[in-house]
């Protein structure tokens, strides 16, 4: 059973996943938050790849990944950096990042150095499951789980097809759109996960818009875990200082969802 599967297995606990750019606002900072995300109760950390055309992120990680681009990070600095912080931390570590990326390093290639790295997970937005069947084998060979999306607009033939592809969990977009901080959850989101429910076992966690311990908790009545990236990002805004509030909120999520 993978890491990943894993965090599944407590009862009662509801999966907390943080969202983070590798490099930004600098590399220095992505290895001092990381452990702080595991030490405040996350169970898995997302740590983005940096990608010039972000088509699925809002501004702030848009923002945050371009900030990241100009302080030179590239694919092998994210693994050298995923390296260390598997180092410090138990929990899974999860590449989201772009196709064009990898494609470029060689599916193969990126794989194998990922699992040298300690990487349990990659999460791609802009490729659909089975596109790419040289990083899925490569992947499997490697142990690393491809996450698969889906959003509210997605038919039940696509449910079907993507749940019978999925590893580890199923990443639940809230809303259809981009990430970014949201007011409130969709009204269609407690009917968009029961279709899911009906197609799949895999665990279901939502992402996109949770900005609030209030949302998370909602979230976490419908689903097994939450993901949240863009709140984390404005609160890493001001460096060192923002820290402690990060902890804090993070505190606050734990607690609302459980565990």
């Amino acid at each position: 059973m993978s890491r990943i599967s894993n965090v599944f297995q407590k009862d009662g606990r509801k999966a907390l996943i943080a969202y983070i750019t590798t490099g930004y606002p600098s590399m220095e900072a992505t290895l001092k938050v990381a452990p702080l995300l595991a030490e405040a109760g996350c169970d898995i950390i997302e740590l983005g790849i940096p990608f010039s055309d972000p088509l699925a992120d809002g501004v702030t990680i848009q923002n945050a990944t371009h900030q990241a681009l100009l302080n030179g990070v590239t694919v092998k600095k994210c693994l050298e950096a995923a390296g260390q912080i598997r180092r410090k931390v138990s929990v899974p570590l999860v590449f989201m990042g772009y196709l064009n990326p990898i494609l470029h390093y060689g599916p193969e290639k990126f794989c194998a150095d990922c699992a040298k790295a300690g990487i349990d997970g990659l999460i791609i937005p802009d490729l659909p499951p089975g596109e790419l069947p040289a990083l899925d084998d490569s992947a499997a060979r490697h142990g690393i789980d491809v996450i698969s999306f889906l959003a509210p607009n997605s038919s039940d033939a696509r449910i079907k097809e993507v749940s019978g592809k999925a590893q580890g969990f199923i990443y639940l977009v809230s809303v259809t759109g981009v990430t970014g901080v949201r007011k409130g959850l969709s009204s269609d989101l407690k009917g968009f996960i029961a279709r899911v429910r009906q197609a799949t076992d895999l665990p279901l966690c939502i992402g996109f818009g949770i900005s609030s311990a209030e949302q998370a908790a909602q979230a976490a009545e419908l689903a097994d875990g939450v993901i949240i990236g863009s709140r984390i990002i404005q609160l890493m805004e001001d460096g060192q200082k923002s820290y402690k509030k990060l902890r804090e909120f993070l505190g606050e999520v734990r607690h609302g969802i459980g565990g």
